[in-house]
């Protein structure tokens, strides 16, 4: 009887440290992105949470945007959207172009722009979802000069338009 809860309890631990390992090998860019995760976390110090960063995005049709957040001390206190190219787009009000929103109202312009999102936030997508090894999908993460997370996200294979699910991230800057 010992000898088989013996064996099962190796085989148990074996199952465990299998599983534990495959973690970092479904993971593409694993040292990329370890490194940068380190150069964020330098930079979260260094800044004390509180910094810009700006997201750019648009559409194979000729337009394009940018959402710039701010966050103090850890929390975000500002979303802005502004369209930068706007051919493709027709009839759009003066705030539909351009938008800030503070406070309790961060987050009230679903559908456009990025979402309202930390670093922190970022980085635990791109672990989570975004550098995720998928069989029909080409992964891409780049770094800007200083370490930090530039493009993170993943194309379908066969996607034509529009297909980037991820992050492009123009600039990080402190306050």
């Amino acid at each position: 009887m010992r000898s088989k809860i013996y064996t099962i309890s190796i085989f148990l631990l074996i199952g465990t440290l299998m599983s534990s390992c495959a973690s970092d090998d479904d993971l593409s860019y694993q040292n990329d992105f370890q490194n940068s995760q380190k150069a964020w976390l330098i930079f979260k110090d260094k800044s004390e949470d509180s910094y810009t960063y700006t997201i750019a995005g648009g559409s194979w049709v000729g337009y394009s945007w940018e959402t710039k957040i701010t966050v103090s001390n850890g929390k975000i206190i500002q979303r802005h959207f502004n369209y930068i190219m706007t051919e493709g787009l027709n009839d759009l009000s003066q705030e539909e172009m351009e938008w800030v929103e503070t406070g309790e109202d961060i987050g009230s312009h679903e559908n456009q722009g990025a979402d309202a999102l930390t670093l922190d936030d970022i980085y635990n997508k791109a672990e989570n979802i975004w550098l995720i090894k998928r069989d029909h999908a080409k992964i891409y993460f780049e770094t800007d000069t200083n370490g930090l997370i530039a493009t993170c996200g993943y194309i379908e294979n066969g996607c034509m338009d529009d297909c980037f699910v991820g992050i492009k991230i123009k600039s990080i800057e402190s306050l």
